[in-house]
């Protein structure tokens, strides 16, 4: 079965970047849809981004677009979460999903994703 594990989280200031690597194993991840999701403090954990197999489509929140790309690599087995511009507000655990192709098609219900890593703490703050 797939295994996920997320990393490059870490604190950052208001307006700085990082890259977030959801590194796949035991399972190739060609066949899956892959989802970023986030979860702050005291909130449900809500839907980031959504990239398509083959990375033909993307999906993002409205509160992350324009700053945030995702995108694969499935040679190397890796979906990447590219954040820019960031601010406090996008502090949390972010997670990496995998989930069938016809299920989380532009999803972002938690719901529909049967994989999850163990998350990555990104906090950002002056």
């Amino acid at each position: 079965q797939l295994q996920l594990v997320e990393s490059g989280g870490g604190l950052v200031q208001p307006g700085g970047s990082l890259r977030l690597s959801c590194k796949a194993s035991r399972a190739p991840v060609d066949y899956y849809s892959m989802g970023w999701f986030r979860q702050a403090p005291g909130k449900e954990r809500e839907g980031v981004s959504w990239i398509s197999t083959r990375g033909v489509h993307t999906m993002y929140a409205d509160s992350v677009k324009g700053r945030f790309t995702i995108s694969r690599d499935d040679a190397k087995n890796t979906v990447y979460l590219q954040m820019n511009s960031l601010k406090p507000e996008d502090t949390g655990v972010y997670y990496c999903a995998a989930g069938p192709v016809g299920r989380t098609l532009g999803s972002f219900y938690v719901s529909d994703y049967d994989l999850w890593g163990q998350g990555t703490q990104v906090t950002v703050s002056s």
